[in-house]
């Protein structure tokens, strides 16, 4: 089962990235740096509540002229936060949590009285309600908080109840307001973290065809265990993603962004997957070194290759100014996918099969978070079927090399016809 800490290969990505984005930053202590780095992408959010929570209290106090208005700035500040995620929903969940809590519990006490039981059963009831009528978590957790608050501290019937009701919209109200007009930038953290994460995939990837070359298995497992430890960090994506939708909508500041939350939001399931297939490979890799099977070097070595084309893909990603252009990552990717071929594979063991296909699946997934489609990323790959779904874009060559069988492969020219006539004459003998 992966672990939940920041593995270390993905904490060093994050690094380099924004060691590059910051120079001071690079000459920090390491622990320094960790620190650093969080309150660095905290610190606008952090500004956000700060400023959200004094103007919802003056508006509450000053304004609308409630003596104690405390839970505006507290709504403000948790509809807010300093994650990434749905804002707009926690802001809308807290304020109908509160709505439900007060109303549920004012009527209630006034019938039942307060105590114990009637706690009990205040809480009960407020809270199957916010769930019955909404999923988020922060609903239930508000409705039953207000209910507490009215049979225990406010007297039934009385007007701060709704107050705290008036209040709490507020908060919410200022909190979606500081959202469109001081706005934080989701796009750049979640291009820094799949640009990390693809980093994360080139090494284990360079460590895997390593393994593989010094038959270590130990080697492997390290690298399998910081891909398995990526998943956190996928899930993350997705919430910042959500965000960033949310903003895009909202703010009239990145409303032109929205071409670009919508590519990041292409890419999460392929680079979601092609991690997975990375972890499926690296286990591969493992049986192979256990079962002592003799893999191709050519086998390992585009393993390696592949590596090297996805840290140039995660320098894209990323957005650095010396970063290669989209022409560069397409030729390394399908330089690989050119040399993804049965021909590998022939004669081979289950094990080598499988990794090439694994290989293969990998290719697709990047190709798509390199921007291709799946159709256009299946094309770039050799057929390995005499009737692919898809037709192959190149008609090439099988290469000369010293991992090709000397008898019993098909024509040189490796098209679907020739590939029939070879399955004709093979039946026909």
């Amino acid at each position: 089962m992966s672990r939940t800490r920041t593995p270390p290969r993905l904490s060093a990505w994050r690094d380099r990235l924004d060691a590059r984005a910051l120079g001071v930053y690079a000459a920090l202590p390491l622990p320094l740096r960790t620190r650093a780095r969080r309150l660095g992408y905290a610190f606008l959010p952090i500004l956000q509540c700060g400023l959200a929570a004094g103007v919802a209290w003056l508006i509450a106090h000053d304004v609308v002229g409630h003596e104690r208005p405390f839970f505006a700035p507290v709504a403000a500040a948790i509809a807010l936060g300093t994650g990434m995620g749905r804002r707009l929903r926690r802001g809308v969940e807290l304020v109908f949590g509160v709505i439900v809590g007060v109303g549920l519990g004012d009527l209630l006490i006034a019938q039942i009285g307060s105590g114990a039981w009637q706690i009990t059963a205040v809480v009960v009831l407020a809270m199957s309600a916010a769930v019955f009528l909404d999923r988020g978590a922060l609903v239930g957790t508000q409705a039953a908080s207000s209910a507490i608050l009215v049979a225990t501290l406010l007297p039934p019937g009385s007007a701060e109840g709704y107050e705290r009701m008036l209040d709490a919209s507020i908060g919410g109200v200022v909190a979606l307001v500081a959202m469109a007009l001081i706005p934080v930038h989701p796009l750049k953290r979640v291009r820094r973290e799949a640009a990390s994460l693809l980093g994360v995939a080139s090494s284990v990837l360079a460590d895997v065809s390593e393994g593989v070359d010094r038959e270590d298995t130990d080697f492997i497992r390290a690298a399998l265990q910081d891909a398995r430890d990526t998943q956190p960090a996928i899930d993350g994506i997705e919430e910042q993603l959500a965000g960033a939708r949310e903003l895009v909508r909202i703010s009239p500041f990145y409303r032109r962004r929205q071409p670009e939350e919508i590519t990041l939001t292409r890419i999460l399931n392929p680079l979601d997957n092609g991690i997975r297939n990375i972890r499926v490979l690296a286990r591969r890799a493992i049986v192979a070194v256990d079962d002592q099977v003799d893999v191709a070097p050519a086998l390992s070595s585009l393993i390696g290759h592949l590596g090297w084309a996805l840290e140039l893909l995660s320098r894209r990603i990323a957005g650095d100014p010396g970063a290669p252009g989209v022409a560069e990552v397409h030729r390394e990717l399908r330089a690989v996918a050119s040399r993804a071929k049965r021909e590998l594979v022939y004669d081979a063991g289950l094990t080598e099969t499988v990794m090439l296909a694994q290989m293969r699946s990998i290719l697709v997934d990047m190709m798509q978070v390199a921007g291709l489609s799946k159709i256009s990323a299946l094309a770039t790959l050799p057929p390995t079927v005499p009737t692919p779904a898809v037709e192959p874009e190149i008609e090439e060559e099988w290469p000369d090399s010293p991992d090709r069988p000397l008898h019993g492969m098909p024509p040189l020219r490796a098209t679907r016809a020739s590939m029939r006539r070879y399955d004709g004459r093979k039946r026909s003998s």
